[in-house]
């Protein structure tokens, strides 16, 4: 009988593994270079949501922008999804908005729902796999009024939605986002005054429990579909970040969606900057990604990892440093993917954000384009090409930067972005590099 129990256990963890190594090799790209962007941040015209209601009341105050019409992507997708395919990216990762589908419960509008429906058909028209968010921190006014992501019938009334939207698409080869960085987007519902502090854990609560349900939801209407929630990589104390949100979910993902945007070493603490959004004043420190992904690495080896967003801000497009341009960030940031590939991670992907700039949460003034818009001074919203825009050509066309590369900003000293483990495990600097194709 125990040799029974022994054989089946043996049998039932073989055919576990198996079935893991099949689902790495089960992906349409080699590897996936994208640019990415996000609804409300770029469309303009923007319905009612937690997010139009919050800048409506505070545009002129703290800080906050007019929203206008962002950079109208609305109306210049067409435009911009060219952009991207001149690039020569494989990969365009957008957001379908709830709030913009679904103007009153159970009231869907066919010409928004038209809308994404060729923003889809251009992205796949020009060669690119769609990357899907289905939550980028905006949902409905009318959401709001029945008490938010606090409350469980918001959860079900998204998972309706995402029903509607994942079966117009299913079977296309999309990866979908469940939430965007969840753990920001509910620190970001306090900003807007739409989660109570008290009422904080029955949100996280109803946005794990929502991952899992989409899910399983995702792979009943598209099961060759590939689903995650990209994290925010909280540098120096990510470990104790994932508690709130990956470590609950890490059983309903078929691949760790990674946000990696700033360092932190004994030589440079800049990073508190951006907890008050100064994102420009923060030193910028490629080699925290390596890190990053090595940290995921070591908890989840056969797990595939994806870098959803990465980037690099400037205060209302000024050079940042006279000696280090968007378009050098960028080759070194490359560089430290193709390290980290090199040394056995399973890197599957690369989006850059983002492919334009666009209304930063509140305001225009960190700029993260590839293209840079001037919103606020530009009528015309114009789309200005930033040296990184050769870079990143150059980069996806030859899969990397070459061999010997020489870094244009080398480590820091000790770096503290996977706590201890960085400094203590710090990454080579040389030896070949792994193309990303």
């Amino acid at each position: 009988m125990l040799s029974s129990v022994v054989a089946v256990s043996l049998c039932a963890t073989l055919s576990a593994v198996n079935a893991s190594a099949s689902q790495d090799d089960d992906w349409s790209r080699d590897f996936y270079w994208g640019v990415a962007s996000s609804g409300y941040q770029s469309e303009g015209n923007a319905p009612d949501s937690n997010w139009k209601r919050f800048v409506d009341r505070s545009a002129g105050k703290d800080g906050v922008d007019e929203y206008r019409d962002s950079v109208d992507f609305r109306h210049r997708y067409a435009d911009d999804i060219r952009l991207a395919a001149g690039l020569g990216v494989n990969t365009y990762r957008f957001g379908v908005e709830w709030a913009r589908v679904e103007p009153s419960p159970g009231r869907w509008d066919e010409t928004e729902l038209a809308f994404y429906d060729d923003v889809f058909r251009q992205v796949r028209a020009a060669g690119m796999t769609p990357m899907i968010t289905l939550n980028h921190w905006v949902y409905p006014g009318w959401a709001l009024d029945q008490g938010g992501w606090a409350e469980t019938r918001t959860a079900d009334a998204w998972l309706e939605f995402s029903r509607k939207i994942v079966q117009r698409y299913a079977g296309q080869d999309v990866l979908w986002v469940t939430f965007n960085e969840p753990l920001i987007f509910l620190r970001n519902e306090q900003k807007v005054g739409a989660l109570d502090a008290t009422r904080y854990f029955a949100a996280q609560s109803n946005v794990v429990q929502a991952h899992r349900r989409a899910y399983d939801l995702i792979h009943e209407l598209d099961p060759t579909s590939k689903v995650t929630s990209n994290q925010a990589y909280i540098t120096g104390v990510n470990g104790m970040a994932d508690w709130f949100f990956l470590d609950q979910v890490k059983d309903k993902l078929d691949f760790i969606g990674i946000d990696y945007y700033y360092g932190l070493s004994i030589d440079n603490w800049t990073v508190f900057a951006a907890a008050s959004d100064k994102f420009w004043d923060v030193k910028l420190q490629p080699e925290g990604i390596y890190y990053a992904l090595r940290s995921y690495h070591n908890r989840f080896p056969r797990m595939p990892l994806y870098i959803v967003e990465n980037g690099m801000a400037t205060d209302n497009g000024k050079l940042r440093d006279a000696d280090y341009t968007r378009g050098d960030h960028v080759r070194d940031t490359v560089y430290w993917l193709q390290r980290a590939k090199a040394d056995g991670m399973n890197l599957i992907g690369y989006n850059y954000w983002s492919l334009t700039d666009n209304y930063e949460w509140g305001s225009y003034r960190a700029r993260f384009g590839l293209y840079t818009v001037d919103a606020l001074a530009d009528p015309a919203l114009t789309r200005r090409p930033t040296d990184a825009v050769p870079a990143y050509q150059d980069l996806v066309t030859a899969g990397g930067v070459p061999q010997g590369y020489r870094l244009n900003r080398g480590p820091g000293l000790c770096s503290l972005v996977d706590g201890l483990n960085s400094c203590l495990n710090p990454a080579k600097v040389d030896g070949p590099l792994t193309p990303l194709k």
